[in-house]
């Protein structure tokens, strides 16, 4: 029988050189691909853009041009817009056929639109929840239904992409019939209505329920859980919110652990670029211990990281979705001796001389 042989040294050499070069020609696993950063909705309210325009109020992009508002605000990268929408207002600001136009030339111009439902006829906020003088005599049940109408309108004749179901409702809606403290039931019963009417016009439209604050806001969205809605808005001001950054990311991180079907925003910020003034209304903010010092002064640098730092946060947190600057337009406009101008002009997006101010730019940046 013949003997099986390994062959010799040249071969055995020749065997290892073949091995060596076919494991060289093995192909490397494809390289890990860069993380996708997460890109935020970043919006601008500018509910007071109308009576700015009818004032004929010039602006200026950040190199001095003058251009009209909306273009500046699309050119530095801002794609919605915030405006509030009051029931019966006196002078019609902010009333249903001026948010309504509005809401139209946004659409044309390329926006998306953010409409803020007071449910009032005048502003809503913590401290007062003004139920509209058309709707203050009826009993919950019809309430209900005026709620639910109501809101089922704006979504057919506005077409929002974004909707808040009432604004900063820390102490309810519609008092006292919706009065958080003594009418827990009812409230939720309003929102329920609120919800209704705009899910029965659009299942396109994102609904939002909107707090002040980080005090007992993941109480109260627990409190709310049966309500049928999509975002979680948080307002956040340093003045009335406190200062501490840490408070904040807390409990935005509790808001999208404990809600991970909910979108979070921070709905509401805004700070100052400067404390002086331009008119002779007393401004929101002015003073240095409202401000977060010394990593946030008021400057064009302080605002710019201010926004900056707040969309890192966001970033940061799974769950979180987007922002909001409030009082993006609220310049100085009528002139340095009035007394009832805008207590905002150190915040705006916009400098005395109304030109865009890097914040801005900060805000609307992927």
């Amino acid at each position: 029988m013949k003997q099986l042989t390994t062959g010799g040294p040249r071969e055995i050499i020749s065997t290892i050189m073949l091995i060596c070069l076919l494991t060289s020609c093995k192909p490397s696993p494809p390289p890990e691909p860069d993380p996708i950063e997460k890109v935020l909705v970043a919006a601008a309210d500018l509910s007071t853009y109308q009576e700015l325009s009818d004032a004929n109020v010039v602006c200026y992009q950040e190199d001095g041009t003058e251009e009209e508002l909306l273009t500046i605000l699309y050119d530095a990268g801002i794609r919605t817009i915030r405006l509030r929408l009051w029931v019966d207002p006196a002078n019609g600001r902010n009333g249903f056929e001026e948010v309504k136009q509005l809401s139209s030339t946004l659409h044309a111009q390329g926006f998306k639109t953010w409409i803020s439902v007071h449910y009032s006829d005048t502003w809503a906020h913590p401290g007062q929840q003004i139920t509209p003088a058309r709707w203050e005599s009826l009993n919950l049940e019809d309430l209900k239904d005026s709620v639910y109408a109501y809101t089922r309108k704006v979504v057919m004749e506005m077409e929002p992409d974004y909707l808040q179901l009432g604004n900063e409702l820390n102490s309810g809606i519609l008092h006292p019939t919706g009065d958080i403290e003594y009418q827990k039931q009812a409230l939720l019963g309003l929102l329920e209505a609120a919800s209704s009417g705009a899910r029965s016009a659009s299942s396109e439209t994102q609904l939002m329920i909107h707090y002040a604050g980080m005090g007992n806001a993941v109480w109260f969205f627990e409190f709310i859980d049966r309500i049928d809605y999509d975002l979680i808005g948080l307002s956040y001001y340093p003045i009335w919110h406190g200062t501490s950054l840490i408070n904040l990311y807390v409990t935005l991180e509790d808001l999208g652990e404990s809600h991970p079907d909910k979108g979070v925003f921070i709905a509401e910020t805004a700070y100052p670029f400067t404390l002086e003034w331009q008119d002779s209304t007393h401004n929101s903010v002015g003073c240095e211990d409202q401000l977060i010092l010394p990593e946030y002064p008021a400057s064009p640098q302080g605002q710019q990281d201010f926004i900056r730092r707040l969309k890192e946060i966001l970033k940061d947190i799974e769950g979180c979705q987007g922002i909001c600057y409030w009082g993006t337009e609220l310049v100085s406009w009528q002139g340095a001796q009035n007394t009832v101008g805008s207590t905002w002009e150190n915040q705006a997006l916009f400098d005395f001389d109304h030109n865009a101010l890097p914040a801005l730019r900060e805000l609307g940046r992927p």
